[in-house]
């Protein structure tokens, strides 16, 4: 009897120091590591074991105290890379879909067809200023509305006369209607179901920074900023005192465009495209305002436009 209960206490023993190791190898969920799923993430626990679930949970107090809490493990690399292949940021400067740099400058309060195309129309409203001696304007891109089917998605930037990082400045309307984008929980916002297509509008930050997918379609980056003290002097845009000039910085991945794909960017993803800008110099100019020029931010028309509205519905001009 004496040598059974030693066995008992043993295995005891044996199943207790198992126990021990499994729990401080994966630095599960009690500890302070980082738990990403796979074994080489962080965990929200105490540990420093690694798993993956590719999460990571901010909490940080609103204006009246109540906690939040944001997911960011896809911020990562869901912000706009303005070297990138389909950006759109600056004053402003695109890359296009064959990786030439260029700007188009447009007009300030114009409004122009980005993206072209049977299925899908991307417009851009420009804000700018002309300091007293130039010949043409600075402009920024302040807002961007996305025409497909019979809807249209439009995300701006608010005007706000001094930045405030912990202010949000971006807005988001769905077919004419405001859309609030929640802070909290999975901090996004979704439409379709169905036949429909799906779309998709989620924070990748606390603030001023949005991914957007348009199931079939596209993709986008999105994030507000403004312009800066310093760089308003060292470019002597002569901003006004009372106008950050928020504007976007956007990059696109897009599906399914067709070779006969049209618009400011649009165009640089046709199979065959020569990009006509001159290399090597500052700033390569991209023209084209008369053919891309639309009558308003929500308008399909423009002279190179191919975008149409599935038959039996309006567009908003």
């Amino acid at each position: 009897m004496k040598s059974y209960s030693i066995l008992v206490v043993l295995v005891i023993v044996l199943l207790s120091t198992e126990a021990a190791i499994v729990h401080g190898q994966g630095k599960g969920n009690n500890g302070n590591g980082n738990n990403n799923g796979n074994g080489y993430g962080n965990s929200n626990s105490n540990g420093k074991g690694k798993g993956n679930s590719n999460v990571n949970s901010d909490m940080s107090s609103s204006g009246t105290g109540q906690e939040r809490a944001y997911c960011k493990g896809k911020s990562a690399w869901r912000k706009p890379k303005c070297d990138g292949y389909g950006s759109l940021c600056y004053d402003p400067r695109f890359v296009g879909g064959d990786g030439v740099m260029f700007y188009f400058h447009g007009a300030k309060g114009g409004n122009f067809a980005i993206v072209s195309d049977g299925q899908l129309q991307i417009n851009a409203h420009f804000i700018g200023t002309r300091p007293q001696g130039r010949t043409r304007d600075f402009t920024w891109v302040q807002a961007l509305a996305v025409m497909f089917d019979t809807h249209t998605l439009v995300i701006a930037a608010n005007r706000v006369s001094h930045w405030d990082d912990n202010v949000d400045a971006l807005s988001v309307r769905w077919d004419d209607e405001t859309v609030t984008i929640p802070y909290d929980g999975e901090g996004e916002w979704r439409k379709g179901n169905g036949d429909e297509r799906q779309v998709l509008v989620e924070r990748t930050d606390d603030k001023n920074s949005l991914h957007v997918k348009i199931s079939g379609l596209v993709e986008i980056d999105i994030r507000v900023r403004p312009i800066g003290k310093e760089e308003n002097k060292v470019h002597n845009y002569q901003l006004p005192d009372d106008d950050a000039f928020a504007h976007l910085e956007t990059q696109f991945k897009f599906t399914n465009l067709s070779d006969e794909v049209e618009g400011v960017l649009g165009k640089t993803y046709q199979p065959d495209y020569v990009s006509p800008v001159k290399r090597g110099v500052a700033m390569p100019m991209m023209g084209g305002e008369d053919k891309y020029q639309t009558p308003s931010l929500f308008s399909p028309f423009c002279k190179a436009c191919r975008f149409q509205r599935p038959s039996g519905s309006v567009a908003t001009i």
